[in-house]
């Protein structure tokens, strides 16, 4: 029995177990997966689906739609707990880049510092972002400016009192979140997939490349494995400059499939990514990347391990 048949005699199988938490992984031949996801790998997925546990590589999967996420394209409901940021549920349309700027480019925005700017997106309504570690690398005065869309115009508007909740300086990535208190709800994107990709498909940028706020370019995936000081990265020829840092990558379908982190200075056409499969592996842990002031440069928090039954404790009379 060849690995794709066993996924879809799986999924056949898994069909009578439905539980009320479930994920579901859909594959690249339409035969999707139900379960519990168990653990997250660059490369694989653990699933739990109730009689057995599969390890689903990723070069199979062309979609994860964990609980309670929804598709922030089609309709983004409210962030909980257990729905920190949003995956698609089924493969996406493919739709024209103008028509998806303006669908998705209100969730883009500008991250500033007193040394610098660069990009940054919404994960969900209630203020959190992602953008690159390098970004604000050093900075606690931070603020994001955003575009509301308002009676069919743009309003430039921004937040200052906005928090590092996590830094991750291996993989260059930062989560943020805005806390100005008259905040409105925020439009957000989808993470996609970026081992969905195929070398050549469209892919497209929104950011500020040199303080040029809310520019889109367009280019191709080159490759998906570019390796760079020991870490893969998505290389594309999509024209990305200084001020792109921490700005998604998205696919046809409006999904982000990488974070654009740095370009080739002395070529053209040389961009590089973090592919999504990092950045939702870093918003899973974020509790283990939880920024604190005490130790600011430390990329990683040591959580406290699981402590034994502690026995009372009795003292002779």
């Amino acid at each position: 029995m060849s690995l794709k048949t066993h996924f879809i005699l799986a999924a056949l199988l898994a069909g009578g177990w439905q539980a009320a938490s479930a994920d579901t992984i859909l594959l690249k031949d339409t035969a999707a997966l139900t379960g519990k996801i168990l653990a997250e790998h660059t490369d694989s997925l653990v699933l739990d689906v109730g009689f057995t546990v599969l390890v689903v590589p990723r070069n199979f999967i062309v979609s994860v739609s964990k609980t309670g996420a929804t598709n922030a394209v089609a309709a983004a409901g409210p962030a909980g707990p257990d729905d920190f940021y949003a995956t698609s549920t089924h493969a996406a349309p493919v739709r024209d880049v103008s028509t998806l700027v303006k669908m998705i480019g209100e969730a883009v925005v500008q991250v500033k510092t007193p040394m610098g700017l660069g990009s940054g997106f919404f994960l969900n309504e209630d203020g959190y972002l992602i953008t690159n570690f390098h970004v604000i690398e050093g900075e606690t005065e931070i603020s994001v400016e955003v575009y509301h869309q308002r009676d069919g115009q743009l309003e430039r508007e921004t937040y200052k009192q906005v928090k590092i909740i996590a830094i991750n300086k291996f993989h260059d990535l930062a989560l943020l979140h805005i806390e100005d208190k008259n905040a409105p709800k925020f439009k957000h994107v989808t993470l996609g997939s970026a081992d969905a990709l195929n070398v050549g498909d469209a892919v497209f940028a929104i950011g500020s490349p040199l303080g040029l706020e809310r520019t889109v370019t367009q280019g191709i995936l080159s490759t998906k494995t570019r390796e760079l000081e020991g870490e893969l990265y998505l290389q594309t020829s999509t024209q990305i400059n200084p001020g792109n840092s921490g700005g998604p990558l998205f696919n046809l379908a409006g999904e982000v499939v990488g974070v654009t982190n740095m370009k080739i200075t002395l070529g053209e056409g040389l961009g590089f990514a973090i592919p999504a499969e990092l950045v939702r592996n870093f918003l899973d842990h974020r509790d283990a990347f939880a920024y604190s002031t005490d130790n600011p440069n430390n990329p990683f928090r040591y959580l406290e391990p699981p402590g034994r039954t502690k026995q009372p404790v009795t003292t002779a009379k």
